[in-house]
């Protein structure tokens, strides 16, 4: 028996890497799993994998990114396994370009999966979970939105969505819904494209299956107790990531120009923000200055 027997849940981006860990994870410990994405093929396999280890498993391929495929996707988990009770948002795409270079189309691509997708699968999903009084969503964030060079679009929506879940937590716990994210970590498709100073890293292989366990608890009521937070997960580890706050304060009345003229570099000079994802030591307390003309 595992921690969620009995229990139903929808894996958005279900059919590779770090997506199809969560189904198999979920799956071993219980759940109906309907794994969605895209290639439909490839949501076969994962259901195909679990129908042989003696689970149960549908596959959907509706476009998340709308309203009506994610309505579509949380009916078709109440129709197949007569409830929802877990949401998992982990779909997404990468469309990299530096900010100056970045078109319209690839930026809304990438917010169109992420942000949308998952605006529009968490409501639904939660909207279901009002009525039957709980379920848990789990969404997927990014140590991008820390900072990344090329990623305006996917860092841009990961930040949004770490901020969604903790406006959801906020909104959601009077009925019984618990909203927490993880940032995974995983060799994927989509970890190709990481750079690091403009130019593409080759990383070691990262297995991107440690994730899913870690999914599957905080579906499980033993997290009953566990909501608006971010977890980074995978890579041997679980780690809280810490949420934004207030750091070193300057205060004066009104706040003057000429008086912020005057304290600001003696309070801030040493310990403005290094920024990021590799954190490198801020490197600009002499000024942000172009190439020196040639």
């Amino acid at each position: 028996m595992g921690i969620l027997e009995g229990r139903a849940a929808i894996v958005t981006g279900g059919g590779r890497g770090i997506g199809r860990g969560h189904c198999l994870q979920l799956a071993g410990q219980g759940a109906s799993v309907i794994v969605n994405d895209v290639d439909i093929d490839e949501a076969r396999k994962v259901a195909t994998e679990i129908s042989e280890k003696g689970g149960k498993a549908g596959v959907n391929d509706s476009d998340i990114s709308s309203r009506e495929g994610a309505q579509a996707l949380v009916q078709q988990c109440v129709d197949e396994f007569g409830a929802i009770h877990a949401c998992v948002n982990n779909a997404g795409n990468v469309r990299d370009r530096s900010f100056l270079k970045m078109s319209d189309e690839e930026f809304d691509a990438v917010m169109q999966v992420h942000l949308y997708g998952t605006f529009r699968v968490g409501q639904e999903s939660a909207l279901r979970f009002r009525e039957q009084g709980g379920g848990s969503i789990v969404n997927t964030v990014s140590a991008a939105h820390f900072g990344n060079f090329g990623q305006t679009n996917y860092a841009g929506a990961k930040g949004a969505i770490a901020s969604m879940t903790y406006t959801w937590a906020t909104e959601l716990s009077r009925y019984g819904i618990r909203v927490n994210a993880i940032s995974p970590s995983g060799t994927t498709r989509m970890s190709q494209t990481f750079r690091s100073g403009g130019k593409v890293v080759e990383q070691p292989f990262v297995d991107p299956n440690q994730n899913g366990a870690f999914v599957a608890f905080l579906c499980s009521d033993e997290a009953g107790w566990i909501t608006g937070q971010i977890f980074g997960t995978g890579s041997g580890r679980v780690q809280i990531v810490e949420q934004p706050r207030y750091g070193t304060a300057l205060y004066l009345e009104d706040l003057p120009v000429d008086e912020i003229v005057k304290h600001f570099q003696r309070v801030f000079g040493t310990r403005l923000e290094n920024f990021g994802l590799m954190k490198p030591p801020y490197a600009f307390y002499d000024g942000v200055k172009p190439p020196e003309a040639k």
